[in-house]
């Protein structure tokens, strides 16, 4: 007995049978419980792994038996409608893909199995997609070949970074601090400086600048993708996605150029669906009205228009959620059991495509969507029903891969299927991210002062870096850099009628003991201090009257006081 025959026996030995006799090693318990197949989750090479682990199982589980066919007889073979029942009930049973595989989804992965030579013929033929769900025998190879994982590029564990145009020169050596970021206005600066104004930590001044709009392009882009690799929980977005390939015009095109219903709208309208196939979508998504189109109707018009909008997007070269961005969304299949990560990572990931694919599939989904729930609508096939005619016809233009060794077929189904469940919420622009980003966008624009120790309650807490510098080149930069922040600091001091004349002195006193140049400028002179305390005129207490009249006189008994 072979190794593989060993591993098969003991595989058996431990499993139990499905309903087409299959052996499935995790239907009994002992060495089941660590060979259950269970979901795989996001990371890099999801496809890769599901490729590799249904081939192993399919390989243990196919029963082999003894076979004739033309008068002679074949070991260790089956039979293609063998073959078919074992891997549609496998694929079934597996959490990665669920009941929903259709058996005509399985024979074409089959189709798949041959050609790459996971199966062979019985007279060792294979390289073709002949496969056919009838009473052919095939065999497996002595090995079949599993799917090859790519090398890992040369990289550390690091988030996104955030474009910085504050970045020290080349050749300059400043040792980087982590700090949060804090804005220089009265509040924050009577909390941190209320007891001791001059003990302030090295610091830089970040003035207010103008972004230009790849400044703020940029922002976008690392901040969606910070924000989808978070969602996604990996430690680096390079092994699922190439972040140079992601435009930020893109990004920044699908979240404002949108119509009332939250459709992208395009600036090239080259580039949108020609108008008869708009007209075709209209009638079908509002069947039985069917405004944009004028000729009358017939018996089995609707499927007629269903054919031309199939071959329309079948015939694309490049599926709308694109080759480069496969390993990103097939990533996201493995969130499908935590709904509201998936309906993020999917939104974060949908803002990243060409605003004409994204456009194209906004219609297309919300299109199989109505159709799919439309009573009205005649059954557009007498075999299949209307949700699974859908997910057939248009799963391959939505989500594909180039790579033929791929299961694409049926992960672009499960995708599609839950596109069409929550298309509403997934195919529109993620409020949260929107608003965190333009108050980024806002708050690099504020005159700011950036040091080390700020506190936890900073006026935004993105991440951001301060330079330590040297304990000169700080106090040139106070007495320098820092003057038109520090004087209108000094002016909201002066200014304010909120406090009391006691602690608007007492403040004045300490800003002047910490910065005695700006407050110089301000006052130059004591008149200058003087106005802001002007002095009230002093009265004199008024006299009593009967002390104006008689002067003062000693105390004479009188008679009254006799005995």
């Amino acid at each position: 007995m072979g190794e593989g025959d060993a591993s098969r026996a003991l595989i058996q030995t431990v499993g139990g049978r499905g309903a087409c006799g299959c052996w499935f090693p995790w239907r009994r318990g002992g060495l089941v419980a660590s060979m259950e197949p269970g979901l795989v989750g996001p990371g890099p090479y999801r496809a890769t792994r599901l490729w590799n682990e249904i081939i192993e199982l399919f390989r243990a589980g196919m029963p082999l038996r003894k076979h004739r066919c033309r008068f002679k007889s074949y070991e260790r073979c089956f039979k293609a409608s063998e073959a078919v029942d074992c891997l549609h009930e496998l694929l079934g049973s597996n959490q990665n893909f669920g009941p929903e595989v259709t058996r005509s989804q399985t024979v074409k992965l089959l189709k798949k199995f041959l050609k790459n030579h996971v199966i062979e013929d019985i007279k060792g033929r294979w390289g073709k997609e002949d496969f056919q769900d009838d009473g052919h025998l095939y065999r497996f190879p002595p090995s079949s070949p599993l799917k090859p994982y790519p090398k890992k590029p040369s990289f550390g564990k690091e988030v996104i970074k955030f474009p910085d145009w504050n970045d020290p020169k080349a050749g300059t050596s400043q040792e980087h601090i982590p700090v949060k970021s804090i804005m220089m206005n009265s509040e924050t600066w009577y909390k941190r400086h209320s007891i001791a104004i001059g003990e302030v930590p090295a610091c830089k001044l970040v003035f207010r600048r103008e972004l230009t709009q790849e400044n703020i392009e940029e922002i976008w882009k690392s901040m969606t993708l910070a924000r989808l690799q978070k969602v996604l929980g990996l430690d680096c977005l390079d092994e699922v996605i190439d972040t140079k390939l992601v435009n930020s015009k893109h990004i920044v095109q699908n979240a404002y150029n949108v119509n009332k219903q939250g459709i992208v709208t395009l600036e090239d309208k080259s580039k949108d669906l020609p108008h008869w196939i708009l007209s075709a979508m209209k009638c079908l998504a509002n069947w039985p009205i069917c405004s944009d189109l004028k000729q009358p109707t017939y018996s089995g018009f609707e499927r007629d228009v269903f054919k031309t909008i199939v071959d329309y997007f079948g015939q694309m070269k490049e599926p709308l959620l694109t080759f480069n961005f496969f390993d990103v969304f097939v990533s996201v299949l493995g969130l499908l059991q935590k709904h509201n990560e998936a309906i993020e990572a999917l939104q974060i990931s949908c803002l990243l495509l060409p605003p004409e694919n994204r456009r194209k599939l906004q219609l297309l989904v919300r299109m199989m969507a109505r159709i799919s729930f439309n009573k009205d609508l005649p059954p557009l096939s007498e075999s299949v029903r209307t949700r699974v005619l859908m997910v057939q016809a248009f799963s391959r233009c939505i989500l594909c891969s180039k790579d033929e060794m791929d299961l694409d077929e049926l992960l672009a189904a499960k995708l599609v299927s839950f596109l069409m469940d929550n298309y509403q919420e997934i195919l529109s622009v993620p409020s949260s991210l929107k608003s965190s980003i333009e108050e980024h966008v806002v708050h690099v624009q504020r005159v700011q002062i950036k040091y080390a120790g700020a506190d936890t309650d900073a006026a935004f807490p993105a991440p951001s870096f301060c330079h330590q510098i040297s304990t000169d080149e700080f106090e040139y930069q106070r007495a320098t850099g820092s003057q038109e922040p520090l004087a209108a600091l000094l002016e909201e001091i002066a200014t304010n009628k909120e406090i009391s004349v006691k602690d608007k002195k007492k403040k004045l006193k300490q800003f002047q003991k910490s910065y005695p140049e700006v407050y110089r400028v301000r006052f130059p002179t004591p008149e200058t201090e003087a106005v802001l305390f002007p002095e009230k005129s002093k009265q004199k207490p008024p006299l009593l009257m009967w002390a104006l009249r008689k002067p003062f006189q000693p105390f004479h008994r009188t008679r009254s006081f006799r005995m």
